[in-house]
This record gives C-alpha cells, structure tokens and sequence, in this order.
C-alpha cells in the first residue's frame, strides 16, 4: 500500500477503499504471504472494457485531436504575444 499512496498521493484508508472495490468488482485478486496481502490485477475484465470502448472510440477520438490543435494554437498565440 505504500507503493500506491506514494505514488497516488493518497491516504491507507482511501487506498484501502479502492482496492475493495477493485477486488470486488473482479478487476484485481489478493493473496495473503506472510504479514503483507499482495494484489494482481487481472486483465480479462480490462480486455473486456477496453473492447467495449473500441466502439466509442471513433466518436471521440477525431474531436479530441482538433481540441489538442486548438490547445496547441492557442499556445502558440499567447507565445508570441509575451513580452
């Protein structure tokens, strides 16, 4: 747990709370070794949401390349117009 909280920036309790639901929901599995409960995730469910959105995919993904060449413009502009 002290992996993820330093890399996520949040509390054992918040940790602890996302892993159960994880867990519960079949996205991970744990397995007691010693003192410590190790966790995997497992990526059949993954694969299945990932395949579910493969067919969104195309909605989005046009739109949010024209918002990053706006972003990106809009960038630039303010650039060149810094004193």
């Amino acid at each position: 747990m002290a992996t993820i909280r330093a890399e996520f920036g949040i509390s054992q309790p918040a940790v602890s709370q996302h892993l159960k639901v994880l867990r519960d929901n079949g996205f991970a599995t744990v397995r007691p070794e010693g003192t410590r409960r190790l966790y995997a995730v497992r990526d059949a469910p993954l694969r299945e949401v990932d395949a579910w959105l493969d067919h969104f995919r195309r909605f989005w993904t046009p739109p949010l390349d024209a918002l990053a060449t706006e972003v990106a413009r809009g960038r630039r502009r303010r650039e060149r117009n810094d004193p």
